[in-house]
């Protein structure tokens, strides 16, 4: 899939010189979308927008995200792509097709009123397709992208587990859950469990704990070459999983379980605390409707600086520059991110609604994950990321640190060697 998405930008530019022609003015909207969770939701809100405004708005899923993105792309290159669309990739791919003239600035829009469409939103989600002036990928300064929902990653306690444990409150420090999980683990009950054979998460995590131990200007520095894997501050990381492992706080097999099978873990009740995101909401009703769990920030090792969490946009829609309809197209978004349609979204979907206005109407869980956007941060809105190669280095050496295989020091000297091969061809 990686290798595939790399040609996005050159489909894109093709795409330019393609021989189809754009399509006709229309009365009708066309929508495409990847999320099976949320099409008889939207199917409903098209109904409803056609009876209030005599658009007719045609929204079809295309899933699994892999089939759809490949979609996505065949459509660039063949200049056919919807009224209203998303693109599932970093934040370099959609600024090709944002140079490529395939997105709309939806800036003046989004400003106009006072502000208001812009201010209803949460900023946070709107950084994932913002860009600001003297932007790295030589975007255009513009918002390029309406969120439809937020998400953010962190830690859920079961609380009859933690109970049965004596355990009267959650963690307030790391300390305090890796004494909780030895308690835990004295009543038979494992502690923690989350989808580390997925490396997406896994790196959330210890960037989370990064973030709190040397703050954001010493990670990015070590992105820059300025700071190495070896400093103190980066083994003090590391050394976290060691902790972890050592103290029998991780279920068995972390390391390979996935996201999905974690999360049948933690609904069915095989662990008390585990990592992940808002979107577990909804899969935990399914999956065991009467889980009576709760939501914390991951527990914070040092007061020296602030805990981060990953949070962004978790879903979010671009209007096609080259659009006959694209007047339309932002009036139906507009519509679609209104505090009545966002409530219902949540209470239908059991996501995080964009509209901080509609918070109100959601669960007291989602309540809680909403609380820690304030704090969240995303490599969306990074100044700059690290190098993928140097990333992956990273996140495999925690699962070998996790496994017993490595040390931290062992772990943070191959992420460094990576790390100088990766300065050594220019790549930074």
């Amino acid at each position: 899939m990686r290798k595939f998405l790399t040609l996005c930008s050159c489909l894109i530019f093709l795409a330019l010189a393609g021989c189809s022609q754009p399509p006709e003015p229309s009365n009708k909207l066309l929508l495409w979308h990847w999320m099976t969770d949320r099409n008889d939701t939207f199917q409903k809100f098209a109904q409803e927008y056609q009876k209030e405004t005599g658009k007719e708005v045609t929204i079809q899923l295309f899933a699994p995200s892999d089939s759809y993105s490949q979609k996505i792309i065949a459509a660039a290159q063949a200049n056919v792509l919807p009224d209203i669309y998303g693109i599932l990739d970093k934040k370099s791919i959609v600024a090709d097709f944002i140079k490529a003239d395939l997105v709309a600035d939806l800036t003046k829009d989004m400003e106009a009123d006072g502000g208001k469409w812009e201010n209803s939103l949460f900023d946070k989600a709107l950084a994932d397709r913002r860009f600001d002036a003297g932007n790295t990928y030589g975007v255009a300064p513009g918002i390029y992208g309406v969120p439809i929902d937020v998400t953010n990653e962190q830690i859920l306690y079961n609380k009859k587990l933690l109970a049965k444990a004596g355990i009267k409150a959650p963690p307030q420090t790391f300390d305090e859950f890796v004494k909780d999980a030895q308690a835990l683990k004295r009543v038979g009950i494992t502690p923690f469990v989350s989808g580390w054979g997925e490396l997406w998460l896994l790196d959330c995590f210890a960037s989370n704990y990064a973030f709190n131990i040397m703050g954001e200007e010493k990670i990015f520095d070590t992105y820059r070459g300025k700071v190495k894997y070896t400093d103190p501050d980066w083994i003090k990381v590391f050394s976290i999983f060691a902790e972890l492992r050592d103290k029998g706080v991780l279920m068995d097999g972390i390391v390979t379980k996935g996201n999905k099978y974690a999360e049948q873990d933690f609904a069915l009740e095989r662990a008390a605390f585990t990592f992940n995101g808002s979107w577990c909401v909804n899969v935990y009703h399914d999956m065991n409707p009467d889980l009576d769990y709760a939501v914390i920030p991951p527990p914070p090792i040092s007061t020296a600086y602030p805990l981060k969490i990953w949070g962004s946009a978790g879903s979010t829609f671009v209007v096609n520059a080259s659009s006959p309809n694209k007047n339309s197209a932002i009036a139906f978004l507009k519509w679609l991110t209104a505090k009545e349609q966002q409530v219902a979204l949540a209470r239908e979907t059991n996501n995080l609604p964009s509209n901080k206005e509609a918070l109100a109407g959601v669960s007291p869980i989602l309540e809680e994950f909403a609380k820690g956007m304030d704090q969240s941060t995303h490599p969306n809105i990074w100044p700059l990321n690290e190098d993928p190669s140097v990333s992956e280095a990273f996140d495999k050496g925690i699962q070998d640190i996790i496994i017993g295989e490595k040390t931290p020091e062992q772990v943070a000297e191959e992420v460094q060697k990576a790390k100088d091969l990766q300065m050594a061809k220019g790549n930074h």
